[in-house]
Order: structure tokens, then sequence, then C-alpha cells
């Protein structure tokens, strides 16, 4: 693709990286057939190739961003299928993120927009403010039905009520600051290394018993495992917001925490639970590239940055204690397969851990989830979430696995089929607790 940066724009190493992206784009327009708004929408320009000429033209004149850009850029998942897709490896995610933060300089949202996004951006990231506004939550949820029929900016207040839990899980014992070490016991594995574990934000509150398996099973296998002081929210959920500011403010924050464990006990790797957050967490050395206190530490914590199922398919696991035989729909996260490149080894696991594992059909498609996308965008969240559980039930499983908390909200808003975190069944299969899920949850699954 051609472009006309001018010598003053292009000392400008935004400008810089954009011009570089976009020079990339050779308009084969591959990345149509699996962008999921594109697909769903037919609009070219809700498709990766029309937001690039949208981008293009917005940056290349240094003008403001109009409401047809923000329209089309809102629209977007940020699922990076198409990065998969694309033959010349144009950098998307880059390029969008750029986008978002001169919409956010630029454009003048509506009020409604201004104080939802407000909102979310005050709230989300920070546990104890979550934690409140779900209890609040809890009493409106049965108006949910009605908020989306009243449409306007009450549908996404319906939206964001339809997906607040039934019930509060228990707080974990999994808090900022606990170190667990390995089980002593005699016959226990020796250690066999020391690993961060990310708490997050959202999903301590939401579903705290995914880093509670995480670090039983990781304490069997003779990993001591640490909950870094003064971590928070990767930046994920502001940072698509365009709200870059913040979004490295968390970012360096993190940053500080876990250089303290990597310089005092030393760390073998940073283990994230919820792929989205790894996806944003593993781009620190570029998001702060510029900063030249921090571009050289977050390069080394982006290095040691892994999901947690990267870390157990590079160490040595023993046979499972009990093989469960039940059939697993394997549910990709986008961040997950497209956004880190992790394709094989959550199912491979899986099936080492007596799981008979399917491919899900139109995998490289989005559930709708995508961060805070199913509340501000929640009629094209549904037709995805909808696609999605179509393809998931025509697999036939007892159960649905993924990688990452926001999918697994979305698509149980969809399906009785339980659906559980990867970890959780490893942990399981390794000797831990039956997940909840299995239990209590929508279509229990009755196994031993």
């Amino acid at each position: 693709m051609q472009t006309h940066f001018n010598e003053k724009q292009l000392a400008d190493p935004l400008i810089q990286e954009a011009n570089s992206i976009l020079r990339k784009c050779v308009h084969c327009g591959f990345c149509t057939a699996t962008c999921p708004t594109y697909v769903e929408l037919g609009n070219e320009l809700d498709s990766p190739r029309g937001r690039i000429y949208l981008i293009k033209d917005m940056l290349e004149n240094d003008k403001p961003a109009t409401k047809q850009v923000v329209t089309h850029i809102d629209r977007c998942l940020s699922c990076l299928s198409c990065m998969t897709t694309c033959p010349s490896g144009v950098n998307y995610m880059h390029l969008v993120d750029q986008a978002r933060a001169h919409i956010e300089k630029t454009y003048r949202r509506s009020p409604a927009d201004r104080l939802f996004r407000g909102v979310l951006s005050a709230i989300l990231p920070y546990p104890g403010r979550f934690r409140l506004a779900l209890a609040a939550a809890f009493f409106g949820r049965p108006l949910a039905p009605v908020f989306a029929m009243m449409g306007g900016p009450f549908r996404r207040l319906g939206a964001m009520l339809a997906l607040a839990p039934a019930k509060f899980p228990e707080r974990s014992r999994a808090v900022a600051g606990a170190v667990f070490p390995i089980n002593d016991e005699p016959g226990a594995k020796a250690r066999q290394g020391r690993v961060a574990l990310l708490s997050g934000c959202a999903q301590p509150v939401l579903d705290p018993g995914i880093n509670d398996a995480t670090i039983r099973l990781l304490n069997r296998l003779g990993v001591e495992v640490v909950l870094p002081a003064g971590e928070g929210c990767c930046g994920a959920l502001v940072h698509h917001m365009g709200r870059e500011e913040a979004a490295l403010e968390f970012a360096r924050a993190n940053v500080d925490a876990w250089m303290r464990e990597i310089d005092g006990d030393g760390l073998d790797a940073i283990l994230i639970t919820a792929s989205g957050c790894g996806t944003t967490i593993k781009d620190y050395g570029h998001m702060l590239a510029r900063d030249p206190a921090y571009a050289q530490k977050a390069a080394r914590v982006a290095a040691l940055a892994r999901d947690i199922t990267e870390y157990l398919s590079e160490i040595d696991l023993p046979d499972p204690d009990h093989r469960p035989g039940l059939t697993v729909a394997y549910h990709s996260a986008c961040s997950m397969q497209h956004g880190q490149q992790i394709r094989f080894q959550p199912k491979l696991l899986l099936e080492k851990a007596g799981f008979s594992v399917r491919d899900v059909p139109e995998g490289h498609l989005c559930c709708g989830s995508a961060g805070t996308y199913n509340i501000l965008q929640p009629e094209i969240a549904r037709r995805l979430r909808d696609r999605k559980v179509r393809n998931i039930e025509r697999t036939a499983p007892d159960l649905i696995a993924t990688g990452n908390l926001g999918c697994m909200t979305q698509i149980a808003t969809g399906t009785r089929i339980p659906i559980v975190h990867t970890v959780e069944l490893l942990d399981w299969a390794y000797g831990g607790e039956k997940p909840e899920m299995l239990n209590n949850g929508p279509g229990t699954v009755s196994v031993a």
C-alpha cells in the first residue's frame, strides 16, 4: 500500500510505525474471510482492509476521527484473526491500537457513551470496586431484558446486567503478596521452579477457582507460586478503549511488581490464566519501548510471560491420577490462537490428561466477548455468541474448555453445556478437585 506521510509526520515514532505497517498491506483481502464482523455484517468497512483504509486516511491527513471512523473501529473486536490470515505480516494489532488512541484524543463521543466508558474504566480494572458493582448488579439482573428492550444507551446496561453472575463465589486465598511453596509431604516432587501468577482484575472476583486450581496443580508439580504485591490489571481493558496513558500506568505498576521478584528470589516465568491478559503482557516491550525508564524492564517481563498451558507444556508432567473420559469441545480464545499463536498445547495437554478433545467448527471466529465488547456492542456480540454456540453444540460435547474468562462468561449465557477453564480440568486429572461447574452448573456432568 502506498502512503503519503510528509517528513514532519515521519519524525513522530508512532507515525513511523503506522507507515511501516500500512506499507505491508497488499489489498489481498484474505483478512475479510476470517474477520467476524465482516462475516456477520458484510460491510467492507467492517473488515480489517476497510478499517486500514479509514485509519490511513485519518493519520495521513492528520484529521480528527469522524463518526464513520469511530463506528467501524468500535466494531472491531481486536480478535486478531486477520493477523493469523495475513500473508504479508501486517501488524493490525498495533495499528488499530494507535487508531483507538487517536480517536480518544480527537473525537467527542456522546455524553451517554462517555459516561458508560468512564464507568467501565473506573470499575472493571479494580477488583474491590468491581465486587461492589457486582453486588449492585445482582439486584438489577432481573431487569436486564427490560433494559435491552428499551434500546439506546439502556441496551448496554441490559447487556452488562445479563453478564452478571447469579451468585457470588467465595473469596480466594490467592491474594497479592501471598507465596505458595511446593508441597513438602514425603514423596512429593522436589522443587522444579518458581513462578509469578497474575491475579488479574475481573477473574479473581468472577471465578477465583481458576487461579486456585492453577496454584494447587503447580504446587503438586513442584513449582513455587508467588502473587507479587503491587500487581493489578494488565491494562488491556483501558488499552482497547484508547486510554493509552491509563494502560501504560497499569503496565508500569506490573513491571515494577514483577521486577522486584525477578531481582529478588528470581522467576522462571510469569504465568497468566486469562489469555486476553497474556496477549497484552507479552506486548509490554512494545507498549513501553519509548519509555527510557521502563523499556528494558518491560522487555524482560514480556519475555518471561507465559500462558499457563504454554508453561505446562514445557515441563515434565507425570501420568494423570485418573482419566475422566469426558468429551471436551475446546474453544480456542482469539487472544490465545491469534494474539499469542498458541493453538495445540492446550488440546495436547487435555488429551494427555484423558479427555477426548473435539475442535469447534469455525473455531477461528470470535465468540463476541473481546474484553468489554459484549457490553459496548451487544447486538453484534450476541450474533457472534449464538453462532459460536451453534458450532459448539454440533460437536455434542460433555463440556466446553477454554483459557479465557471472558469467553467463559460470554458462551455460558448461550448454552447449558458446562464451560470450564482448561487448567481446572488439568488440576482435576492430576489429583485436584473436580471443577464446581461440573457438579452444580447448567447441564451438570455426573462423573466421579
